[in-house]
């Protein structure tokens, strides 16, 4: 199976206190680092190994999870002095990233999506795929008829926008569109977009959540026991 790239170097201001001993894919949700629960998704998939793309505080990453052996895989470190963005970041770990296809997710995302549609989206000139999903509303939406009278609430539900799902499949031919410092989704993705070489695989009925504040943190340990029982 391929080798995974999570981008675990994030600050998480928007999750402080509970980041300011910790970067953010080490915050715990549901009793396990997001971290843990990223690296247990992949083993689940084939997916033994895994680099990890560090820089705040990463040695608590180092300390917190080890070779990965106690997880069932072999993780490596690809080190970050400054912060690169997600472009560079993927750039700088290149050299643990040989084989022609790899995964690549951002280290604060949550889901049970399966890997393999992304992988298989590849080829024929695509270099890159990117899962997408629906966009949640964040708000409750209400309903109305034509004399204004309130037909139907309905909270939060899913819309017709989607969105990045920040897990995405490569060839090794992405290195020459990465920036050295910049945002994937800034820099690359535009560009392959205008050539026509990245897909989207759309994924309706999934699991997906993005830990980005601590409200986040309460919403997924709400469910997350339900999403991977056992």
């Amino acid at each position: 199976m391929v080798k995974a790239l999570i981008l675990a170097g994030g600050f998480g201001k928007r999750l402080q206190p509970l980041t300011i001993d910790r970067p953010k894919p080490l915050v715990e949700v549901g009793g396990k680092p997001i971290l843990q629960w990223q690296i247990e998704w992949l083993r689940a998939q084939g997916i033994r190994d895994i680099v990890l793309a560090v820089g705040y505080l990463r040695t608590r990453v180092f300390e917190v999870m080890g070779d990965g052996s106690k997880f069932g895989v072999r993780l490596f470190y690809s080190v970050e002095e400054e912060p690169l963005g997600t472009g560079g970041a993927i750039k700088n770990a290149s050299k643990f990233l040989e084989d022609d296809v790899f995964v690549v997710l951002n280290g604060d995302v949550i889901t049970n999506l399966r890997i393999e549609p992304l992988i298989n989206s590849l080829g024929g000139g695509v270099i890159a795929s990117v899962a997408l999903v629906p966009m949640r509303s964040p708000y409750g939406v209400v309903n109305v008829d034509g004399e204004g009278f309130i037909r139907e609430f309905r909270e939060k539900p899913l819309l017709e926008h989607l969105i990045n799902a920040g897990v995405y499949a490569f060839t090794r031919e992405i290195m020459n569109y990465l920036p050295d410092k910049g945002d994937i989704e800034v820099t690359a993705f535009p560009k392959l977009a205008s050539e026509r070489r990245i897909k989207g695989v759309v994924y309706r009925d999934v699991y997906w959540k993005s830990v980005d504040t601590v409200k986040d943190v309460e919403e997924v340990e709400g469910v997350i026991k339900n999403v991977f029982p056992g």
